[in-house]
């Protein structure tokens, strides 16, 4: 029958001291890399760094913390585990590199768990204050057109029905009605708009409307007011194209960061076991002539 040892296969006290001695460099790493990216940002014009240029430096030095890391934390895992007698070299091998893992995954759970912490503090404290912003706009706002963006939920009607009820509403005389209560023609025109942002454009009807209650209030004639009216839709559409441009490109940026993350973590595993490896390796061979070292002369 063979004989099982009552010895664990695997010595957690290596495996969280090379965590820890990982988590400690990639903190010192990043703080040092925080500092030397501040260095290339400045609110001076022509002062600052392209933003290509600090997205691509900031995406190798994580590639390199994550690596250095690795490496060390491996390698302390490696060196600090006792030796394992009468175990097979391949078994030692795996071992080794097992130990390298584990000590490299809990390091990665523990800066995690910091960055999400220090994370969620900088996000609520942004939240905080833009909610204080949109207090005070709130305050300072209190327009009919900003009543009218309420949601359904709200006392009043919504967004769709305030606008169909102002499509019912409408007096045959333009003029009268732009003369008679700018404020509320100022409000339909907002809900107009609003509306036309919801469907992606806004009908002709409602074109010629605004173009006539334009042309009351400001004296320009009807071609005039509705090239105006014109003007303002497609700086209105370039508004959309470009934060939808912006989106994109944010999507895009987070994509690749995303998969160089994850690339860079798979590369700092094997490096960590790799060098987890090579540390028991140089272990026993100092054990083994220390050993030889003592032995009886012939």
């Amino acid at each position: 029958m063979p004989v099982e040892s009552s010895k664990s296969a695997m010595a957690w006290g290596p495996i969280i001291g090379g965590a820890v001695a990982a988590t400690g460099i990639t903190l010192i790493l990043l703080l040092l890399g925080s500092g030397v990216g501040l260095t290339m940002v400045s609110p001076w014009s022509g002062q600052s760094n392209s933003a290509t240029t600090i997205g691509v430096t900031a995406a190798i030095w994580l590639v390199v913390v994550q690596w250095l890391a690795s490496a060390l934390g491996g390698y302390l895992t490696g060196r600090l585990r006792t030796k394992w007698a009468a175990i097979h070299t391949d078994e030692v091998f795996f071992r080794d590199t097992a130990h390298g893992f584990l000590s490299w995954a809990l390091a990665t759970v523990f800066v995690a768990g910091f960055l999400a912490s220090s994370l969620t503090s900088l996000a609520g404290a942004g939240a905080s204050a833009a909610g204080q912003a949109a207090m005070a706009a709130g305050v300072a706002g209190g327009s009919a057109a900003a009543a009218s963006a309420s949601d359904t939920n709200s006392t009043g009607p919504g967004l769709s029905t305030a606008y169909f009820t102002d499509a019912l509403l409408r007096p045959q005389n333009i003029a009268n009605r732009a003369n008679e209560d700018n404020g509320a023609a100022a409000a339909e025109i907002s809900r107009i708009l609003l509306q036309g942002a919801v469907n992606g454009s806004v009908p002709d009807g409602d074109k010629t409307y605004i173009a006539g209650i334009v042309s009351a209030r400001t004296g320009l004639s009807e071609a005039d007011a509705r090239a105006r009216v014109d003007t303002v839709l497609k700086q209105i559409d370039d508004a959309k194209t470009a934060a939808k441009a912006a989106a994109d490109k944010a999507r895009k940026a987070t994509a690749t960061s995303a998969l160089i993350g994850s690339l860079s973590l798979l590369v700092g595993a094997f490096i960590a076991a790799a060098a987890a490896a090579f540390g028991g390796h140089q272990r026993d061979e100092e054990e083994d002539l220390v050993a030889v070292s003592r032995g009886p002369l012939v």
